[in-house]
């Protein structure tokens, strides 16, 4: 079956309420009153892989209300910034339905929800530095957040098959083992994070990939303990590390933000992905 990707547009946006709520006493002496206005985020794991006691289960998407100063505000904060959790604070601020915990969602659908508030913030146009892959010139490009799709996943015929769980399993092509992988959440991301900040600290070697592989495979062959995972992950061949990386890029749901790139400087034209850096919610 070909990989699903649906086109995500002003048309196909869930309708927002009034960008300024209804206000109270408009004659009289009382103070006016405002709400903030919300809308609906299209979900790129249509809820599918979440338990059914977590409140997104099998719903295909979810209320944000719009960016306010009081956002803002968490953003800036340089004590949130410092322990790295501005941007859950900031997640979890604009999420109507408090009973969902930013750190459970997958990140695919963190990401759809994090771009769709950032549009509500500082509009559609992202204008960032980027390097042209072929003359290493560094300008600024302006990319449009709202050209972007969702990708709820492929199915790749016999090289992937899903469980009842949630996870799903491929045949390594040079170990030829069955490997299970599951999708990483907002609470793995954030765990991977800090520990590659910890090692840098330390001044200890990189190994971003290999802990992302740890963390992601649920068994080897039916064996889930972790030695057995550890062992795999560090004697993985490079072939098997890219089946592996390409397998779980291609099956999971996310949120399609690739877009044509044209350097000011020689020319170069070609698709890549949007980079979000710092100013995608710092913007000068």
């Amino acid at each position: 079956m070909a990989r699903n990707k649906n086109r995500v547009g002003s048309d196909k946006k869930a309708q927002a309420t009034d960008s300024v709520a209804a206000t109270q006493n408009l004659s009289g002496d009382g103070p006016l009153t405002f709400s903030t206005p919300s809308e609906f985020v299209e979900l790129p794991t249509e809820g599918k892989f979440y338990p059914e006691t977590h409140p997104l289960h099998n719903k295909d998407n979810v209320e944000i209300k719009h960016m306010t100063a009081k956002e803002e505000d968490i953003l800036s904060s340089k004590s949130l910034l410092k322990k790295g959790v501005a941007l859950d604070r900031f997640m979890q601020s604009v999420i109507v339905d408090k009973n969902i915990n930013v750190q459970d969602l997958y990140i695919g659908d963190r990401n759809a929800i994090l771009i769709a508030a950032r549009v509500t913030g500082y509009g559609e146009e992202y204008t960032t530095q980027v390097t042209c892959p072929a003359c290493v010139n560094v300008s600024k490009f302006t990319f449009d957040l709202e050209e972007k799709s969702i990708d709820k996943g492929g199915d790749l015929g016999e090289e992937v098959t899903w469980t009842d769980n949630g996870t799903f399993i491929t045949t390594l092509p040079v170990f030829e083992v069955d490997v299970e992988l599951r999708m990483l959440t907002g609470k793995d991301e954030s765990y991977l994070t800090r520990l590659n900040q910890n090692k840098k600290g330390k001044d200890l070697p990189d190994s971003s990939l290999t802990d992302q592989l740890k963390m992601t495979i649920v068994s080897v062959n039916g064996r889930t303990d972790p030695v057995t995972i550890r062992s795999l992950v560090e004697h993985l061949p490079a072939k098997d590390s890219k089946h592996l990386r390409r397998v779980y890029a291609q099956t999971v749901p996310n949120v399609n933000l690739r877009q044509t790139f044209e350097c000011s400087h020689c020319s170069y034209e070609d698709v890549m992905e949007v980079p979000l850096n710092a100013e995608f919610f710092w913007p000068k």
